[in-house]
């Protein structure tokens, strides 16, 4: 795959040149824009940093994978899975939160808190996102785990790749290949699985009949996780994903983030036992750093695009360190303010209250209080009304005006309700729902029901005397009442009427 590389400039040197003065100079052939991809072959290594990266992934594997699973009783006729993006219904549940297409604000929230959050993550702690929780992160950890298991570390793998086809390499890298499939298949089953019941789903396609879109999406989330992960893997980081380009506005001097010890490291060089470390830095340049390293950057060279702050590179440098006798944590989680100040012998002081982490963290509040007061306010019963447009109106026999509606009312609850329909606005009137043989006037309200977690459709009948009307068009409000919770929804709806 090619790689976009960073172009230096052109430099010259001189050809026959003497003490009196240059010769001739001839420019060098330009560095080429695009080259081949360097493969990436990072050595295992253990320590802190390694041993919460595989925590993180074994969460967030098993609630990736356990989501679609798990139930909850929501009561009889409604589905009983936690998670689930009920499409054909028009429904989203998570766990006792159901939320209808109409509260689309909610994701809109969700998002909000999402963004929020990781510039606030970042600015603290710079990409800790990127190093331990993302996606590609975590699939691309479990492949290389496999990898390691079936073709070794990283010495035994570059040298299977430069070995000549064999049996024994080909089986290798079929078992190896097999493997991701097996995790990737898994991967997109399980997405398929939160928009569907998962049992249910799983049968379908064990049987070979679910759906086209359930094939094709299984098929979708299957071949993009072999390949970002198995194939891809750095390169989606480098070169794909957009949050390295904008993720420097999100850190400043008190970020913390990786960073190697210049100030205590240089000169490097390597070192022999016991000889004195008079003159020269604690780095030995053993490259250990560079080798562990997912994405196959050296961090000595400073912060770069490249780097996801995983911290393995800390794992490994402190291997190295106690085995020369020098202190641990040459590179290191530090913020740049804190290296300088280290540098000139200064105390290192950590800032987490700076004016970007404040506005941050007050806009995460505000945004997770709205919600919070939405959810905990929000309504189980809802109106909406449509008045007819064919006719507005229509002139009966005894000069009274008739105007048509639908009227839809969401029952959000998971039980029938009945509910008392009131109008308010016209002095007198009466109502008829269509195939209903019920009536309705201003002193008898009209009686309606609706299937639990359903919206129950009228088409009604609003008739009124021309005295009572305001002219051609006369605001009015339809209001319903839930009989057991007393909950009252209203909407504002016009009476339309000839000329006076």
């Amino acid at each position: 795959m090619a790689a976009l590389m960073h172009a230096e400039p052109v430099r010259e040197e001189a050809i026959g040149a003497s003490s009196g003065g240059e010769g001739p100079r001839a420019p060098h052939a330009p560095t080429p824009l695009y080259a081949n991809r360097v493969k990436v072959y990072p050595k295992r290594i253990d320590g802190t940093f390694r041993r919460v990266k595989w925590a993180v992934l074994a969460f967030c594997l098993a609630l990736y994978y356990l989501g679609p699973w798990l139930r909850w009783s929501r009561g009889p006729g409604a589905p009983d899975q936690a998670l689930l993006i009920d499409l054909p219904g028009r429904r989203a549940y998570f766990f006792g939160i159901e939320i209808w297409p109409q509260e689309v604000y909610y994701l809109t929230g969700l998002l909000i808190l999402a963004a929020i959050g990781l510039f606030l993550a970042t600015s603290l702690l710079g990409r800790v996102w990127c190093g331990y929780a993302c996606p590609q992160t975590v699939w691309t950890d479990l492949f290389m785990l496999v990898e390691r298991l079936i073709e070794g570390d990283r010495t035994e793998r570059m040298r299977l790749d430069r070995r000549p086809l064999s049996a024994g390499k080909a089986g290798r890298k079929l078992a190896k290949h097999a493997a991701w499939l097996l995790i990737a298949a898994a991967t997109g089953g399980a997405w398929v699985f939160y928009f569907q019941d998962a049992p249910t789903a799983l049968r379908q396609v064990a049987a070979f009949s679910a759906s086209t879109e359930t094939y094709f999406f299984f098929a979708l989330f299957t071949t993009t996780t072999y390949l970002l992960a198995g194939w891809a893997r750095e390169q989606v980081c480098t070169y794909m994903c957009p949050w390295p380009r904008f993720q420097s506005a999100m850190l400043d001097e008190q970020s913390l983030i990786i960073t190697y010890e210049a100030w205590r490291g240089e000169p490097r060089g390597s070192h022999k036992q016991g000889a004195s470390w008079e003159g020269r830095g604690d780095c030995v340049d053993c490259l250990k750093c560079v080798v562990v390293c997912p994405t196959g950057v050296d961090i000595r060279d400073g912060q770069q695009l490249e780097c996801i702050g995983c911290g393995l590179c800390i794992d490994a440098c402190n291997t190295v360190m106690p085995l020369v006798g020098r202190p641990r944590n040459l590179i290191t989680f530090d913020t740049l303010a804190n290296q300088l100040a280290r540098a000139q012998g200064s105390a290192a002081q950590y800032r987490l209250l700076r004016p970007r982490t404040i506005v941050y963290a007050s806009v995460l509040a505000v945004v997770c209080a709205v919600m919070l007061g939405a959810l905990l306010m929000r309504a189980h019963l809802g109106i909406d009304v449509l008045h007819e447009r064919s006719p507005l109106y229509v002139t009966l026999s005894g000069h009274e005006i008739r105007n048509g509606y639908t009227i839809k009312i969401l029952n959000k609850t998971h039980a029938a309700e009945t509910y008392t329909l009131t109008l308010r606005g016209l002095r007198a009137y009466s109502m008829s729902v269509i195939g209903n043989p019920a009536m309705g006037d201003a002193n008898h309200p009209l009686a309606l029901t609706a299937e639990p977690d359903t919206v129950a459709t009228y088409r009604l009948y609003l008739t009124a005397p021309r005295e009572a009307l305001a002219g051609e068009s006369t605001p009015l409000t339809f209001e319903i009442e839930e009989h057991a919770t007393r909950e009252v929804a209203a909407r504002d709806s016009i009476f339309l009427g000839p000329e006076r």
